[in-house]
């Protein structure tokens, strides 16, 4: 293996992750369409579509989301936080640059997703530990 690449934990369905301003924590879904692994499916870049690959966090508290910058303002300034609703149109990066799963990066615990309302999503719990990817 390439000594300048770090290792992590592959990634697959049932892995824990977390938004930047979500009150929850969420499972990474992955449909079982490129199954490598015994076990959950293995995890790509492109397992970020909301409500199907990320579900929602609770709450949200992020001003960049318009349902909590409009309550906010009804609440004359004070912070009010609504339901997440997480809106992630780019892939997951970097996603490993040497192991592809259906033509695709596979995903690794390093790996973030960025909603478009200002959150981070991280890989919080790895739903396996025993296959590790660059």
């Amino acid at each position: 293996m390439d000594e300048g690449l770090a290792v992590g934990m592959q990634i697959t369905s049932g892995t824990t992750v977390q938004c930047s301003f979500g009150a929850a924590p969420g499972t990474l879904n992955v449909l079982p369409l490129n199954a490598v692994l015994s076990g959950a499916p293995a995890a790509t870049i492109m397992d970020h579509i909301p409500m199907v690959n990320v579900m929602p966090f609770g709450t949200c508290s992020c001003m960049g989301n318009p349902m909590v910058a409009a309550a906010t303002a009804a609440a004359l300034g004070a912070l009010t936080p609504m339901p997440c609703l997480p809106v992630t149109a780019a892939p997951w990066v970097p996603g490993s640059p040497t192991v592809l799963i259906g033509g695709q990066p596979a995903l690794n615990d390093s790996s973030k997703l960025m909603c478009s309302w200002g959150g981070v999503i991280q890989i919080t719990a790895p739903a396996q530990f025993t296959t590790m990817i660059p």
